[in-house]
């Protein structure tokens, strides 16, 4: 079964567009389990516009399934994430003022920089996943890092989902097999949606895991919170 993390960075944006706590981020998190999410994603950046360096603690101790925090591994980050212990640390290859993650690692490059990071992770019993392409080299360098997992930067296949969908997943398909051949877990994200979240699921072989916050947040305004992750749930397999 492939799990929905829901990414809570939107409702921490609304969030901070005020003084206090309105909408409650951390009631929200509370209900987004109730209502049947398998895990809860963070991606605290340096300048704090959506979730805070201050709501990890607080999130580490209400989150019930899965903890996934997401980022650039800055030495500020690392001891964010090292401090608080979460289930995953998803490693993004972000500029500091980068809008949304948009790339994967270049693994050949960076790879004795993530090797170490991964074993600094490790050390703390903390599951690491690389933001990757879906790239035959890239995948064959991941394994030299000593991550666990990856996570595929699907934006471009949700860009050209509406186009053409069978060729908008081929690259996908093609390396999530040799992802499975080399023991890497498969994890999923960017821009998925009600819309094409169900055929990339179709067509990836043992996913374990979609991060998705943008598009379901968005759906919540039409559908409501409850309704919105179990129509997403329902794509991914999981009936009522």
């Amino acid at each position: 079964m492939t799990k929905l993390s829901v990414n809570i960075n939107k409702i921490a944006l609304i969030r901070n567009a005020r003084e206090g706590n309105h909408p409650d981020l951390y009631q929200i998190t509370r209900d987004l389990e109730r209502f049947g999410a398998d895990g809860i994603t963070v991606h605290p950046r340096p300048d704090e516009r959506h979730i805070r360096y201050a709501d990890i603690p607080i999130l580490k101790d209400l989150v019930t399934t899965e903890f996934n925090i997401e980022g650039y591994p800055t030495e500020a980050f690392l001891k964010l994430v090292l401090d608080n212990q979460p289930d995953q640390c998803t490693l993004v290859p972000d500029a500091p003022d980068v809008l949304t993650s948009d790339a994967g690692w270049d693994c050949i490059k960076h790879k004795t920089f993530l090797k170490d990071v991964i074993g600094r992770l490790h050390d703390k019993g903390i599951r690491v996943s690389l933001f990757l392409e879906p790239d035959r080299q890239q995948l064959h360098a991941a394994t030299e890092t000593g991550t666990d997992r990856i996570e595929f930067y699907t934006g471009p296949y949700a860009a050209n989902y509406p186009n053409n969908p069978d060729q908008s997943v081929l690259a996908f398909t093609k390396a999530a097999k040799i992802a499975n051949q080399l023991n890497l877990g498969i994890n999923a994200g960017h821009d998925l949606n009600l819309n094409n979240l169900k055929h990339f699921k179709q067509n990836i072989p043992k996913l374990l895991e979609v991060s998705i916050g943008h598009a379901l947040i968005s759906d919540a305004l039409y559908y409501g919170l409850a309704n919105t992750v179990s129509m997403y749930q329902n794509l991914l397999g999981k009936k009522e």
